[in-house]
């Protein structure tokens, strides 16, 4: 299908939320762990130019990094004029923009190890949520996994959005109306993120996690969000933070600190299998309470120290190369996040770190692009053990969609916001889909390891 855009129908696109659904699974479980297997969602492009919709989700990353790393926040003109110089790299008059190809749905497989249940990919590894179970009697809520924030939340039955629109028409919805063991402490709180913002109140009920049971639970429930939350495409309903407590704007615990505090895990342990919609597998996993011992190669596991004051999982970077060539960046730090779907780091890194990709190029403003059939492998070691990214997770979109085998947008973004932390990076899905990641609260450490299939 041939369609002609219109500048100004560009522009409005920014605001456009993505469109999913959900598959089912059932949990299992077993004694200390529980494991929930990933399942896999695209949403819909299909009026949306591929590369407006690639620069949207990195000015979300950009956005969600300054809040992280308190640098003052891209202004809406700065991230607009993003947009409009992506645009001015397209061919506006008549080109195949509908995205067809990233439109499915498809199941995860049966999970490898019990206690599980399904978490959804986002599109092209946009992002991964997954289905708990909240209230009496109880009713499935689809949240995104978080391991850079630590509020978890809901959508509220009596909800609105900043357009107006009630969030609870489109959304699962938990209230005193539809669960007999809520309570509302009155409490408020809010959170902002990089897609948009969140207020309501703190509140207590069931929360149920591969039939693992935690009763009186903080969270919180959205009473108003962003349009960005609250969109009938938006596929989830709420999100579940992962990170630290002590970075919790509700200032609660999460729910694996609270699993281990009500005895239902043995230690407060995430671990993740993040699978990629490329290699058609559905094999993803998140782990409570342990490791899933089938889902990576023991002999590679190495464990380092979490390095964050600030309540993120940060480990130090011993190395980075590309094809082998030592890039020359000593004395860096990487923060470990599932809710960033790309990489970014000080601009100056990302610079010279392209510089050893052959064919790649800058836009001068942070952006990269990178031949679609490169090779470059970019390595990380951290602890002694070194992990290479895919180049199929470093090439994104093409630029021309016409020409697939030409110039494709790099999923490394230099962050041009600030030099508040000029060593450290910022390390999403693009990297977290080549490893294992586990992450434990008791004893402040982070471990990674070769994943297997």
């Amino acid at each position: 299908m041939q369609l002609t855009f219109q500048f100004s129908a560009l522009l409005a696109f920014f605001f456009l939320a993505l469109a999913s659904q959900e598959v089912a699974a059932l949990p299992t479980k077993r004694a200390s762990v529980v494991t929930l297997p990933l399942y896999r969602v695209r949403r819909s492009y299909s009026d949306l130019p591929i590369q407006v919709r690639h620069q949207q989700i990195v000015n979300r990353g950009l956005r969600r990094y300054a809040l992280m790393t308190r640098q003052p926040m891209p202004s809406d003109f700065d991230l607009r004029e993003t947009i409009e110089r992506r645009m001015a790299l397209l061919s506006l008059e008549s080109r195949d923009m509908s995205g067809s190809s990233m439109e499915s749905v498809s199941n995860a497989t049966d999970p490898t190890a019990p206690n599980s249940l399904p978490v959804s990919i986002e599109s092209t590894d946009i992002g991964y949520f997954i289905t708990i179970k909240i209230g009496t009697p109880p009713k499935g809520f689809r949240v995104t996994i978080d391991s850079g924030s630590a509020d978890t939340w809901v959508q509220g039955v009596h909800c609105h959005a900043d357009s107006g629109g009630q969030c609870a028409t489109v959304h699962a919805s938990l209230s005193q109306e539809n669960s007999s063991t809520f309570v509302d402490t009155g409490k408020p709180w809010n959170i902002t993120y990089g897609s948009g913002d969140v207020a309501g109140n703190i509140v207590t009920d069931t929360v149920v996690i591969a039939n693992l049971s935690l009763t009186s639970h903080n969270f919180g429930v959205a009473r108003r969000e962003s349009d960005d939350f609250a969109s009938y495409d938006t596929p989830y309903d709420g999100l579940m933070g992962l990170a630290l407590s002590s970075l919790s704007n509700q200032g609660v615990p999460t729910p694996v600190e609270a699993l281990a505090k009500q005895g239902l895990i043995k230690e407060a342990i995430t671990s993740y299998k993040i699978s990629r919609v490329a290699d058609n597998k559905h094999n993803g996993e998140i782990t409570f309470g342990g490791l899933d011992p089938t889902k990576f190669d023991p002999s590679t596991l190495i464990t380092v120290p979490n390095v964050s004051k600030d309540g993120f999982w940060e480990g130090n970077m011993d190395v980075l190369a590309v094809d082998g060539a030592d890039s020359g960046l000593k004395q860096r730090t990487a923060i470990f996040d599932t809710g960033t779907t790309g990489i970014l780091a000080p601009v100056s890194d990302a610079d010279l770190v392209h510089k050893l990709i052959p064919g790649s190029t800058s836009d001068g403003h942070g952006g990269y692009t990178v031949p679609c059939l490169t090779n470059a492998t970019i390595t990380m070691t951290f602890g002694g053990r070194s992990f290479s990214i895919d180049p199929t997770d470093l090439a994104q979109f093409p630029v021309d969609q016409s020409n697939p085998d030409g110039d494709c947008t790099s999923a490394i973004t230099g962050d041009t916001g600030g030099d508040n932390n000029p060593s450290q990076w910022l390390l999403g899905d693009t990297f977290l889909k080549n490893v294992y990641l586990s992450t434990n609260v008791g004893n402040m450490s982070i471990s990674l390891a070769k994943p297997v299939d």
